[in-house]
């Protein structure tokens, strides 16, 4: 991975695949966002860009503006994915990498910010497997953070780096998105305090996206807890041997196949805090080790179906137990049904 990047050259041959867009049912003034190309058919951007809105309008680059259908929406991991006919030839498929960036990797954010269209900024990946919480009281798991400026505007634009393979040979003589010498390496989301943004990991949009594209929603698998992670004052609280794992706050009401997790009894104060106490202690599932939250959602996400049972490894009264859990399907946020084709349709991360 060389250093000196050409920045001018990625602007060039990216910019032709990135669009602005536009939901006029948000007001007189409407709402605005970015997006990239993920295939011939379909534009990946961020839920909270499209929401409220089934029809956008769409700008390429070139001036040329289309009209798309959102046909899949994804709140939990902020993903959308909108229809479109008849891209200009210009607007090639981006690739999405096959694995998360690692930090220090230099990356370009490209889109709209402040409705300023075609703009890049640069950085570097300065961290991996954030959590990223959202209004709706959930966690996005498994997001790139960045130090490249994400601004309003630029979210669900791309976040950019060279892909290893060698330099571009300028798309190929059909638009060939395989000889692009650049891949996604994240969906830009928001910005948080000054050179921090975040954007969703490549990991979640290769498992989220497909299913958008084909059902109009994901489903996500669904453990009905709430859990914390396992700090030194939780530990201590709970009288643990080492800070490890996730602690079970409580369990939601519901069916639940196979056996039962357990939720916190009761609270004890260690350091002026109330920290619960009496949950089981997850840390491992289908022989995986968990040691954070994050760990926990993504192999969640990427690993699991709901419906399937899974083993989970506890630590439940000093003693260690396998339980074996069927994961339920996590409800819709807030009540709202996913859109289909046809148009019809310290905080404590919820997991």
């Amino acid at each position: 991975m060389k250093s000196d990047i050409d920045y001018e050259r990625l602007y060039e041959e990216v910019i032709p695949s990135v669009v602005s867009i536009y939901v006029a049912e948000r007001g007189p003034m409407g709402g605005a966002g970015s997006g990239f190309v993920y295939d011939r058919n379909h534009v990946v951007t961020n839920e909270h860009v499209v929401r409220g809105g089934d029809g956008v309008e769409l700008r390429f680059s070139d001036g040329q503006w289309r009209e798309g259908e959102v046909v899949g929406v994804d709140a939990y991991t902020d993903l959308a994915v909108v229809r479109v006919e008849r891209l200009p030839e210009t607007a090639v498929p981006l690739p999405v990498a096959t694995e998360n960036p690692r930090p220090g990797r230099p990356v370009a954010a490209l889109g709209n910010p402040m409705g300023l269209d075609g703009s890049i900024s640069v950085g570097i990946v300065s961290g991996s497997s954030r959590s990223m919480p959202t209004s709706g009281g959930f966690a996005i798991p498994d997001v790139v953070q960045t130090d490249a400026p994400i601004n309003p505007g630029n979210s669900g634009g791309p976040l950019v780096a060279l892909n290893g393979r060698g330099e571009s040979d300028g798309g190929g003589e059909n638009g060939d998105s395989t000889t692009l010498s650049y891949e996604v390496v994240g969906v830009n989301r928001a910005k948080q305090g000054d050179n921090i943004g975040f954007a969703v990991s490549p990991a979640i949009v290769s498992q989220v996206v497909p299913g958008l594209v084909e059902d109009g929603s994901y489903r996500h698998s669904y453990l009905r807890t709430r859990t914390l992670d396992v700090t030194p004052t939780v530990a201590r609280a709970n009288r643990l041997d080492e800070p490890r794992g996730v602690l079970v706050v409580d369990v939601a009401a519901g069916p639940t196949g196979g056996d039962a997790l357990r939720g916190s009894r009761y609270s004890r104060t260690v350091r002026g805090r109330e920290v619960p106490v009496g949950g089981d202690v997850i840390v491992g599932i289908n022989g995986r080790a968990v040691n954070s939250h994050e760990q926990l959602m993504h192999y969640l996400i990427t690993e699991t179906r709901p419906g399937e049972p899974v083993e989970i490894d506890v630590q439940r009264d000093g003693e260690a137990e396998t339980l074996r859990v069927v994961l339920g399907e996590r409800p819709t946020p807030g009540g709202r049904r996913p859109r289909r084709r046809d148009g019809r349709g310290e905080r404590i991360p919820i997991d």
